[in-house]
């Protein structure tokens, strides 16, 4: 706990609204009003009022004609709690200061300290105050806004992002190119794109508004509204790239073919546009059309031969064709060219080895990776390469001496320790592991997911359901906690219906996740609606070409009496993943 401050007690701190009032020295209003005015321009909220006393007396002159002296005594109270660290009590000190006082310059400085202490509450309504009170103001609507937004409330935020598009100065194009990546925090994505939609009737001529439409329609599932949208926004400026690419993107959805067509198009008549050909190459990658591909790396590295984006670009195409000659080549040259993230690249040539089945290798590329974003990646990397050159146990006591910076961190290590574990067949004690995390860490996401999967290889289903409904309680928002309990549910034909329901809500929450439409797929042949289940595992594999996809599909295909096609899908799948035990069982079980 905090020591107190030593200028007021806490017991002396009178309420918000005591009607009688202590002269407070000149010294004191000064540094209050400095305190205040140093965090209405951007200072940390963690600033105090000793902080605060420089430049005071510019600060008392300039603004505490505006105040009175019980509200400067107030302010000053507040600015002391925060620095004490008792942030609720600042934030409703400054919330009710702001509403006797009418000042949006408290409101807003209500909102900083709510918002750094996460009382979401507190910080929409000081916010919505400091936007009444300045109404003009397209920073308040800005923050009204977003505080709706994360707080999942979109249908509320509507008007004040309607005033804020309609506010002068306004960047409008930029606004609506923007509005996904504000909105993505919602998973309610048909609210999202019900909140867009209504924004954009207004603009209807703005090609920028139908791409945000697009955007929004292809997030919630919704992908003829996205390419009726995308097309407008083509229409309306056929020449912008990152439409077409949204475009293909849609289109990949129901086939790469389709994808690749639409790019070679758009290329046919602008020819220069580097992104297009980098996803016309992944589509390519994706319709098996390999030397055609290959063809458009050359096209790319020779028009831009010193461009480190274009080198890394093709480097990890051909690291997904496989091509890992020219994926090495090109990766290792990336990191002589002063490429912005040089870690990223080491760690990805570190997978290459692994691909290669060279252990030390790729340990020798993970271990330069020091600190950053790949760091925790690659030392869960290192011990995996440990462990497949049969060295556990060093691979394990490695795991355990990497230092976490957080409980997040330990969580993601002890889960790859149950996975070397689980790799090892030793699926009882991945369990023991993971439980004895989950008595540290009770309610923590990834221990409990990882415990439910691994109960499940255990056959121990009551625990993996109670896992993961415990895990949905914990979060609400967890796609795949839901996916995972139905998918185990229509797995062993039991409560269709309900498995059904809940892959369903874990759809709605992640529409274009291949594994929840392979789920989905599963359920409905589970039901025996055929034609429905081959169509929704058509459109997982085709996004996803993963061996149990491939086993499940082939499995329907079995069964409808499409042999051939299912010995094709198996051949395929079985080429990229001999050893997968789901596709070597279905195929063992079908054929016998």
């Amino acid at each position: 706990m905090r020591q107190r401050g030593i200028l007021f007690p806490a017991t002396n701190i009178p309420k918000i609204g005591r009607t009688t009032m202590v002269q407070i020295p000149r010294l004191f209003q000064w540094v209050a009003m400095a305190a205040f005015v140093a965090s209405t321009t951007g200072a940390c909220a963690q600033t105090g009022a000793r902080d605060a006393a420089a430049g005071v007396g510019a600060a008392a002159h300039t603004a505490s004609a505006d105040l009175t002296e019980a509200t400067l005594y107030e302010m000053l109270l507040a600015e002391i709690a925060v620095q004490r660290g008792e942030l609720d009590l600042a934030a409703r000190t400054y919330l009710e200061v702001a509403k006797r006082a009418r000042d949006p310059r408290v409101a807003r400085r209500a909102v900083e300290v709510a918002s750094g202490a996460k009382l979401t509450d507190i910080a929409i309504e000081a916010a919505q105050l400091w936007q009444a009170m300045e109404p003009s103001s397209r920073e308040a609507l800005q923050i009204v806004a977003a505080l709706l937004v994360s707080d999942r409330r979109v249908d509320e935020a509507m008007p004040f992002l309607e005033r804020l598009f309609a506010s002068e100065g306004v960047n409008v194009e930029s606004g609506f190119l923007q509005l996904n990546r504000l909105l993505a925090g919602n998973p309610d994505k048909k609210a999202n794109l019900r909140v867009i939609r209504s924004l954009a009737t207004r603009f209807q001529t703005l090609p920028q508004a139908q791409f945000a439409v697009a955007q929004a329609a292809s997030v919630a599932g919704d992908n003829e509204a996205a390419l009726a949208a995308v097309e407008r926004a083509l229409k309306l400026r056929p020449d912008w790239e990152l439409a077409a690419v949204l475009r293909a993107q849609v289109l990949l959805k129901r086939s790469p073919g389709e994808a690749a067509r639409s790019l070679e198009a758009f290329l046919g008549k602008h020819p220069e546009a580097r992104d297009a050909r980098m996803n016309y190459a992944r589509a390519l990658v994706l319709d098996k059309r390999f030397p055609e591909a290959r063809q458009q790396f050359e096209t790319l590295l020779k028009s831009s031969p010193g461009d480190p984006d274009v080198v890394y670009a093709v480097g990890v195409l051909a690291f997904q064709l496989k091509d890992f000659e020219v994926a090495e080549k090109n990766l290792k040259r990336v990191l002589g060219m002063d490429y912005r993230d040089p870690d990223g690249v080491r760690y990805l040539l570190g997978q290459l080895a692994e691909e290669r089945s060279q252990w030390q290798r790729a340990i020798e590329w993970y271990r330069q990776i020091d600190d950053g974003d790949h760091a925790l990646a690659a030392r869960m990397r290192t011990a995996n390469a440990l462990a497949k050159q049969g060295r556990l146990e060093e691979a394990r006591g490695y795991l355990h001496r990497v230092e976490a910076a957080s409980d997040a961190e330990q969580a993601q290590l002890v889960v790859a320790e149950a996975q070397l574990l689980r790799d090892a067949g030793r699926h009882e004690d991945a369990y023991q592991v993971l439980a004895q995390a989950l008595t540290r860490q009770p309610g923590q996401p990834e221990l409990l997911y990882d415990i439910a999967l691994t109960a499940e290889k255990l056959e121990r289903f009551d625990e993996l359901e109670a896992n993961l409904r415990k895990l949905i309680e914990v979060r609400p928002d967890h796609a795949h906690a839901f996916n995972a309990l139905g998918y185990s549910l229509a797995e062993r034909n039991l409560r269709l219906g309900e498995a059904r329901a809940l892959i369903e809500k874990a759809l709605e929450l992640s529409p274009n996740d291949a594994f929840i439409i392979d789920s989905f797929g599963w359920v409905l042949y589970r039901q025996g609606d055929l034609e429905a289940a081959v169509r929704e595992l058509r459109r997982a594999y085709s996004d996803r070409p993963d061996a149990e996809i491939g086993a499940h599909l082939g499995e329907v295909l079995w069964v409808m009496g499409e042999r051939d096609e299912a010995d094709k899908v198996w051949r395929e799948a079985l080429q990229a993943n001999p050893d997968n035990e789901t596709l070597l069982k279905t195929i063992r079980r079908l054929r016998k």
